[in-house]
Parts: C-alpha cells; structure tokens; sequence
C-alpha cells in the first residue's frame, strides 16, 4: 500500500469513527425525548384523572351544571397544556458541570462539548469524537464510584473543570488571532494539544477505575497545564 492510500484508509478510518459517534448521539438523544415523553404523558394522565376525581367527588354531592363542566374542561386542558409545553432541562453549562452528580457528569459533558463543536478547529472536532467515546465508556464506571472517593475528585477536576476551562479560554481568543504563532504556537494548536491530554488522562482513568486502582488515580498528580497567553494565546 503506497502512502496516498494509507493516508486516505486513515481518512476514512476518522470518518467512520465521527460518523459512529455521531450515530451514538442521535440514538442517544432520540432515546432522551422518548423517556421526556413517556414522562410527560405520565404526568398528564395522572393530572387530569386527578380533575376528573374530584370532579366526580363533587358531582355526587351536588351537580356541576354546564359552567362546573366547562370549568373542569378548562383545567383539563390548561392542565394538559402546561404539562405538554413545561420547559425541559437547560442546556448543560461549565457552571452546571461543577454541580452536576458524578455518575452523569460524563453524558452531561459529552453533551456540552458537542453543542462546542462548530466553535472549532477541524483537527480539535476529532478529538471531540474521541474525548466523547471515552466519556461514554467512562461513565458507567463513575457510576459505582462513591462521591467522597479522592478518585472521584479527581475525575470531576479534569471532566467538569480543566475541560470546559481549556475550551473557553479557546473561545475567548479572537478569531483572526487563533491561527497566529506565538512562543511557538498558536492557540489552535495549544488548544488541539490541550484536548490531546485529556483524551490521554480519560482513558488512563477509565482503566484504573477498571482495574480498581483507585489509591492509583488519586495520587496521579498529573493535571492539564495551560499558560494562558492573554489574547494572543488560549
């Protein structure tokens, strides 16, 4: 195989893993707005069987008459509106992040960082796909992992902290000056080699957590250190 065509099986391989992840998103996703409506018919049939109960209650001791009946009809379906239309979940944020329950800190991540994307440089959207597959494997882990671990604190710094830190310093930068070299290299680059180590520490943490090391990972001492270089650097 000559270097053209492994450079291009490379291309595809890239391809098809972003293709697979965003695939894992939208199965993902589809499978939240289904829970989102079970729930919300739930509420509405457990709501207004509530009117009608009473209603009923009230009937037998004296008739509704036409305006009772309109009125009941009113709250059933003020009641069915409200329920229906209820605000959903706010779009996770960096300030959400920091509060967010341990065993869904890897969904609630790989969320934001999607909605992060298109702020991008192209070689850093890659990393996105592969910081999110292993967030993914990450999080079922988490999920037996006790909140006062040392371990825990630790995930949680790089996840919830150094993460979203490193992304929003990338954004702060102008645009025009994010392809400008300084010290010897611009802040697409410090940005792609920030996520680089990240990406390297989850999955070094996913199999600790694995392997039970968790005296291991709480002492690891390896944090991602960026030297923020006011407006020309992230």
């Amino acid at each position: 195989m000559s270097e053209v065509d492994a450079q291009i099986a490379r291309a595809n391989e890239a391809l098809e893993r972003a293709r697979e992840r965003r695939s894992s998103l939208s199965r993902r996703a589809g499978r939240r707005r289904e829970g989102t409506i079970v729930r919300r018919v739930g509420a509405i049939v457990l709501a207004d069987g509530l009117i009608i109960a009473i209603a009923l209650a009230i009937g037998m001791v004296t008739p509704l008459g036409t305006l009772g009946a309109m009125i009941v009809m009113g709250l059933l379906i003020a009641t069915t509106l409200v329920i229906a239309f209820a605000r959903t979940d706010a779009a996770p944020t960096p300030e959400r992040l920091a509060e967010t329950p341990l065993k869904a800190l890897p969904l609630q991540t790989e969320q934001w960082l999607e909605g992060q994307r298109l702020a991008l440089p192209v070689p850093a959207r890659t990393l996105v796909d592969s910081i999110g597959v292993k967030l993914e494997t990450l999080s079922p882990q988490l999920a037996r992992l006790d909140e006062r671990e040392p371990a825990a604190a630790e995930v949680r710094k790089l996840v919830a902290e150094q993460l979203p830190e490193l992304v929003r310093s990338y954004q702060q930068v102008p645009e025009p000056l994010r392809r400008t070299e300084r010290n010897g290299a611009t802040p697409d680059a410090q940005l792609v080699e920030g996520l680089k180590v990240i990406d390297q520490e989850i999955a070094t943490m996913t199999a600790q957590l694995a392997q039970g090391d968790l005296d291991l990972l709480a002492t690891r001492g390896r944090y991602l250190q960026i030297r923020y270089q006011g407006d020309e650097g992230v």
